[in-house]
């Protein structure tokens, strides 16, 4: 078929594929700040796929420079005067910039609330086991929400629910922050830790 010829690589200019060697590339979203998009500006200061200051030239003669390269001209500072362009391969710059914000995503944690229950009079081997449990929960950055769970009777000594937490708060300490006092809601008393921040 006749125009492009075969293992070029395509330059977008004006809604046509401009072809050059390299292979092909995917066409740019409309509106993106490359190749023909520098058009619209008098003068720009250009910056050589190796980083070199190429110095203020006029658009048509950066889009040239970009197409000896079979890459793309890139607007990176639209504000500044005259805009700043770099000559790079924009589909790989576009790679790699979504990789580095999705493996920023996944080093951001989202902190979690693990809820742990105690009874008021719970015995020293399934505390201390949840005691574990707690501090692990707040190792890997999340809070913790520890509640103690009253039944019939238990209702009129809440004070040895008190007494749990209170407990809990003393082992605690040096891991961990309170972030909210001991409230009753119901048959429940709960308070709130929060994992102590490392600098």
């Amino acid at each position: 078929m006749g125009g492009a010829r075969e293992g070029a690589r395509p330059l977008t200019q004006g809604g046509r594929a401009i072809f050059f060697r390299g292979g092909p590339r995917i066409p740019p979203q409309k509106n993106s700040p490359i190749n023909e998009y520098v058009l619209r500006f008098q003068q720009v200061r250009l910056i050589s796929s190796t980083g070199e200051q190429l110095g203020i030239v006029d658009p048509q003669a950066a889009i040239a420079k970009a197409r000896e390269e079979a890459l793309d001209v890139v607007v990176i500072a639209e504000q500044a005067e005259p805009p700043v362009c770099k000559i790079m391969d924009f589909g790989k710059f576009t790679f790699e910039k979504k990789k580095k914000e999705h493996e920023s995503k996944k080093k951001q944690k989202v902190t979690q609330v693990k809820e742990v229950k105690f009874r008021p009079n719970i015995d020293d081997h399934d505390y201390d086991f949840k005691l574990k449990n707690i501090i692990r929960f707040l190792e890997e950055g999340d809070k913790v929400k520890a509640t103690v769970q009253f039944r019939g009777r238990e209702m009129s000594r809440l004070d040895n629910g008190r007494k749990v937490l209170d407990r809990l708060t003393e082992d605690l300490k040096g891991k961990a922050n309170v972030e909210a006092l001991a409230e009753m809601m119901g048959n429940r008393m709960h308070q709130i830790y929060s994992p102590i921040k490392k600098h």
